[in-house]
């Protein structure tokens, strides 16, 4: 039996990966989220402790005991966390004032080609303020989009995890 001539052709296989898309350099979001402030890195290996304890107070699975920060001239701290979607990883940066509470969120890169939406302002801004003792229930207290249910979730849990990461290893005691 011969193969059909169109047996022949190559199938060309399309990553979700296709729709990758770099929005902001961690130095341009780090700029974003303290225009005008001096960031020097301070990257913090957690111990096996710290790690159990983030996750019980966030009820969110550390996965990297190397957390990614700055520290600003100003006392808060910037953070690079990667985050899942459906599918893939994407980074977010997350800006903390002084006494821990969320100062600003910023979607750093995106690679999929659903819920991107997270990258809108007002969606974001919902952090604000937000501390390790708000609730951070996507739904409750976060809104949801729909269409990009997934990525509301993981935003919303790698916030809380990096919340309860300020306490338990950043937090001055």
């Amino acid at each position: 039996m011969q193969p059909s001539p169109w047996m022949l052709i190559p199938v060309a296989v399309i990553s979700s990966s296709a729709y990758a898309t770099t929005y902001l350099t961690v130095e341009q979001a780090q700029a974003a989220v303290f225009p005008g402030a001096q960031l020097t890195p301070a990257s913090v290996t957690l111990t096996k402790d710290q790690m159990s304890a983030i996750e019980k107070k966030s009820g969110v699975n550390v996965r990297n005991n190397e957390v990614r920060l700055w520290k600003s001239s100003n006392g808060g701290y910037f953070i690079a966390d990667e985050v899942v979607g459906k599918h893939e990883f994407f980074t977010i940066g997350v800006g903390l004032n002084a006494d821990g509470s969320v100062k600003q969120i910023e979607i750093l890169d995106y690679k999929e080609s659903y819920g991107y939406e997270v990258r809108n302002e007002a969606w974001r801004q919902q952090f604000a303020g937000k501390t390790s003792a708000a609730h951070l229930k996507l739904t409750d207290d976060i809104k949801n989009i729909s269409g990009a249910t997934l990525s509301c979730r993981h935003v919303t849990d790698a916030v809380k995890r990096l919340l309860a990461t300020y306490d338990i290893a950043l937090k001055p005691s």
